[in-house]
């Protein structure tokens, strides 16, 4: 029976991006006989264009249906002025939510081709390797009340509710250990437990759960040293677990550690692991059309995708392989490039990628 693959490239860059990415994992469902049926749909500003709505719900059902989603990234100017409650932004949180994805897995992996393009020194960098686990579908980012208001003084406030039940901390805990039993069984929990009562749950259920991982060391760290540590020493990190707000800004952080954001792919996964695939990075309205914006990310997102949803490990591997190759060979995309490399655009990076694949 085959297995369905949903395609939303988005906006912006999204498109450009992604056919990059569909062309190697076209290849791969070839090379390795994978069995997968691709389908396209829409989500943010370009199905506002179309619907009127970010995330239709046609889309979303096809989304249900599908065994793994690959999306770009949604947004830009054009729709910034729209009421707040319909910007594509709406698109990509209610797709997460709907789909139960709590779980966002957000590495930072330094290729040592790279080791040029961070903004820290190669010694503080070089070798590092880091996994994000980020809580997808609580906390600030959802909760309620939130809004804007008029006080008695005729002063608008605006106000934001930080939600954390035992049961959602438990839940993404438990994937932080899992997956630091798969690596250097070493966990850093990340949370601001001396100022937010959120934060002291958390510490307090993420304590019970190391019970049932003693292989597992558990660490803690307030997010405000963490992202010192992050710039400081960032390879005394292994794996570390953190709510939505703290994810989302650390794991920016931390992919410049690697020389780009264009570098960093995500998987955001279910209970059973099915997954939404993308890259880190956002829209890039500014260089959307132009034929510049690296494909690596979303390349690196299939390798995810094959890896966590569906356990196919050797075409995976091929697939980071041939991005290491195409690195070996100089080739850069302008935010990676420096001088003595070739400098080449989405489509180059992408072929470039194909033909490594092809060929291993």
């Amino acid at each position: 029976m085959s297995k369905q693959i949903l395609i939303l490239p988005g906006d912006g860059i999204g498109p450009e991006i992604m056919a990059e990415a569909v062309k190697v994992l076209e290849l791969a469902n070839d090379k390795y006989q994978l069995g997968f049926e691709l389908s396209h749909d829409l989500i943010g500003g370009s199905a506002i264009d179309q619907h009127g709505v970010p995330l239709a719900d046609e889309t979303l059902a096809r989304a249900r249906a599908a065994d793994a989603v690959l999306l770009g990234a949604v947004g830009g100017p054009k729709w910034d002025k729209l009421d707040r409650s319909i910007r594509p932004e709406k698109g990509l949180l209610k797709i997460r939510s709907e789909l139960k994805l709590f779980a966002n897995l957000r590495p930072a992996i330094l290729y040592p081709q790279l080791a040029e393009a961070s903004t820290l020194k190669p010694e503080v960098v070089s070798g590092l390797d880091i996994l994000i686990v980020r809580e997808l579908t609580g906390g600030i980012y959802f909760g309620a009340p939130r809004g804007i208001r008029t006080l008695d003084n005729g002063e608008r406030e605006g106000y934001n509710t930080l939600p954390y039940s035992e049961s959602e901390i438990r839940r993404i805990a438990r994937a932080g250990f899992d997956m630091a039993r798969l690596r250097s069984k070493k966990l850093c929990s990340v949370d601001k437990a001396n100022v937010l009562e959120a934060s002291q749950l958390w510490r307090e259920v993420v304590e019970e759960v190391a019970k049932d991982y003693p292989d597992v060391e558990l660490s803690h760290m307030y997010v405000d040293n963490a992202a010192m540590q992050l710039v400081k020493a960032p390879k005394q990190f292994d794996v570390i677990v953190t709510e939505n707000m703290f994810g989302d800004i650390l794991s920016d952080q931390a992919s410049m550690l690697t020389g780009s954001i264009g570098m960093l792919p995500s998987a955001s996964l279910d209970i059973n692991n099915k997954g939404m695939y993308e890259p880190c990075h956002g829209s890039a309205p500014d260089i959307a059309g132009q034929g510049i914006a690296n494909p690596l990310a979303t390349i690196l997102s299939v390798s995810m995708m094959l890896r966590y949803s569906f356990n196919l490990t050797a075409a995976a591997d091929a697939i980071e392989k041939a991005v290491s190759l195409v690195l070996d060979q100089g080739l850069r995309t302008g935010d990676i490039w420096s001088a003595g490399n070739a400098k080449v655009g989405t489509q180059e990076m992408g072929d470039a990628v194909v033909a490594a694949l092809r060929n291993l």
